[in-house]
């Protein structure tokens, strides 16, 4: 059975990290730059995020929803070097690329799979960890297997290893990205070196994979074998082509939220929504909530999850002291302990998230590591106190010695 589209696209997320020291520059470059447009929010105008977030995050992601016309032109005002020192003290910013030309993209040769680029963003957050969003939605919107076979070749497209000749001529062919010949060369152009592989130990080779299809009624209705959509799915959630043979085999429930005519699926490197058109709030309700209010939910638990792996990192490369374990405790305080949202599907998805994504499991793996560390920082240092102690004693006792020899 051909399954066939109503409506589909899929974001694939690029993180990359910028130093500390390089992180206002970096914002000057993207400002500087005429094809990027920093994100405006507006409350009239999102009143999904508006509605979505409690107050702690949404002020954090979304600072520009508070943003007044006087404030707005005042900010119009600064030159670039200052408005990249305001926005780098933002605990998120949020970039437009200009897509110039409506011209089709493709993928491999003449019976490739053709798709448009719809939408650019940059996302950064303070800690220097950002992404890169790109919107992808195929030219001929008809068989699932095509959004099949494009994810599992595009989330490809960057790797340097594990290539079957099928990758070797991947280009992407269009206009809208400054006539631009290959996706290394679109990286480099927006990321520079990306020092994130070495320093939050994630892969970024493989993109991460967030994608909405929704089917025909035909194809997902009352008289559907589920079977056929649950093997379909998993392909889907797994990333892997239309070719490959799936056996029997029930969805896990830790990964896999389901409500009729819904399936949502959550793993490491992916986050795809499978749904029916039988449902009209599946094309006009969720279509849109995807992509906005879930997707940046998405971003945010994916943000605290690599910065704890830096911030692994960065104890793992140096000795503890007050510096590193405040950072810590200060991500504790700030963002950990936060709720994201009360919207019931939210927190559904927060479960899903933080589950796959093991963000418990590495925030108490690292809790305890420095703890252990602080403590022996905190021994090592008392020893040097009492070490000191016992040496000045001892240079006092010295001297009242020679006092004493001298006044006789």
């Amino acid at each position: 059975m051909e399954l066939k589209t109503k409506y589909q696209y899929t974001y694939f997320i690029y993180p990359y990290l910028i130093e500390k020291e390089d992180y206002t520059n970096y914002l000057y470059s993207l400002l500087k730059n005429k094809k990027c447009k920093l994100k405006i929010f507006d409350r009239k105008k999102d009143i999904g995020l508006d509605t979505y977030f409690l107050p702690e995050v949404k002020n954090k992601l979304f600072w520009s929803l508070y943003l007044t016309q006087n404030g707005l032109k005042s900010y119009e005002k600064m030159d670039n070097k200052m408005k990249a020192n305001l926005l780098s003290k933002e605990y998120s910013t949020f970039f437009e690329y200009t897509v110039q030309e409506d011209v089709p993209a493709k993928i491999g040769e003449e019976n490739g799979i053709f798709f448009d680029i719809l939408k650019v963003e940059i996302v950064c957050f303070n800690t220097g960890i950002c992404f890169l969003l790109i919107k992808t939605v195929l030219n001929s919107n008809e068989s699932f297997s095509d959004v099949l076979n494009f994810n599992y070749k595009f989330r490809d497209i960057h790797s340097k290893t594990s290539h079957t000749k099928e990758y070797d001529n991947i280009k992407i062919q269009t206009q809208k990205l400054n006539n631009m010949q290959n996706f290394e060369e679109f990286l480099q152009e927006i990321v520079g070196k990306n020092l994130l592989e070495k320093k939050a130990n994630t892969d970024t080779e493989r993109l991460i994979t967030y994608s909405y299809v929704c089917l025909e009624q035909d194809s997902w209705n009352e008289n559907t074998d589920l079977a056929i959509i649950e093997k379909e799915f998993e392909k889907y959630l797994s990333l892997l082509p239309a070719s490959e043979n799936i056996d029997d085999t029930a969805l896990k429930t830790s990964s896999v939220y389901k409500e009729k005519y819904l399936y949502y699926g959550f793993s490491n490197n992916s986050n795809v929504l499978m749904t029916s058109a039988i449902n009209i709030k599946n094309y006009t309700n969720i279509l849109f909530q995807h992509e906005n209010e879930w997707l940046y939910h998405f971003l945010y638990d994916l943000h605290q999850k690599i910065y704890l792996k830096k911030l692994n990192y960065e104890i793992s490369k140096d000795e503890i002291n007050e510096k590193t374990y405040k950072k810590f405790l200060n991500f504790a305080k700030n963002d950990w302990a936060y709720e994201i949202t009360n919207d019931v599907k939210g927190k559904i998805l927060e479960k899903y998230n933080r589950n796959t994504q093991n963000l418990d499991e590495i925030f108490e793996k690292i809790r305890s590591k420095y703890d252990l560390l602080y403590k022996e920082y905190e021994i090592e240092k008392s020893k040097k106190r009492s070490d000191w102690f016992i040496i000045i004693i001892a240079i006092i006792t010295i001297i009242n010695v020679l006092i004493s020899v001298i006044r006789k």
